[in-house]
């Protein structure tokens, strides 16, 4: 477990925001786990007006967290890009698109401004059968939710997402998602009991998909 940053001055540190806002991201899923980066500064703030949503586009063979515009707000992480390498982390979020943001960090309530990655309206549909989303994926984010904002931040990670009537493809046997990090059975179970108090369908296994997961 990689232990959250506990310096002030590194998690509310005096920046000029209009500099920063193409050095930064807002992660809402996946970027919230430091394992699976290496982004620098990773701090925990929360995005007002927005909440996370399972999605699927045809541009990916499985359904992943985007965001949406909403009067809810959420926990993410926000992290400078390295070399502000945008190219990079466009490759990562493929089929998304970038909008600029300011997210209030956690420790200080200071604005931090970034952008947020979501898939467009116009490309983004409810999952199914054919396009579920991964069980090892959603391992993953709740993993990093725990670390950064421990069971309370978990809970509201899934109070705050929509999209619960989405299949969930068990893989934890043989996990497909890319960057996927082992629980421990205490954190399986977690995540299970809120799978189960939320009436998320389970589908096994079965054949892998056409292509290789990505992270959204």
């Amino acid at each position: 477990m990689i232990a959250a940053p506990t310096s002030l001055a590194f998690l509310c540190p005096n920046r000029h925001f209009g500099t920063m806002q193409h050095r930064q991201v807002f992660g809402y899923g996946s970027l919230v786990n430091r394992a699976t980066h290496t982004y620098a500064n990773a701090r925990p703030a929360r995005l007002e007006g927005w909440r996370r949503v399972w999605v699927h586009t045809h541009l990916r063979p499985l359904a992943y967290l985007s965001v949406e515009r909403s009067d809810a707000e959420i926990d993410g992480l926000v992290a400078e890009v390295p070399d502000a390498d945008w190219g990079a982390l466009d490759s990562r979020e493929r089929a998304y698109d970038r909008h600029p943001v300011r997210a209030l960090l956690s420790a200080c309530g200071s604005p931090a401004e970034a952008v947020v990655y979501a898939v467009p309206a116009g490309h983004a549909a409810p999952p199914d059968v054919t396009h579920p989303v991964l069980l090892s994926y959603i391992d993953t984010v709740v993993l990093g939710f725990l670390d950064v904002f421990g069971e309370i931040g978990a809970e509201r990670f899934f109070a705050t997402t929509a999209g619960w009537t989405t299949p969930v493809l068990n893989d934890r046997a043989a996990p497909r998602y890319a960057r996927h990090q082992p629980l421990s059975p205490r954190q399986r179970d977690l995540v299970d009991s809120h799978l189960a108090a939320l009436s998320v369908r389970l589908v096994d296994g079965g054949e892998p998909p056409v292509q290789p997961s990505r992270s959204a």
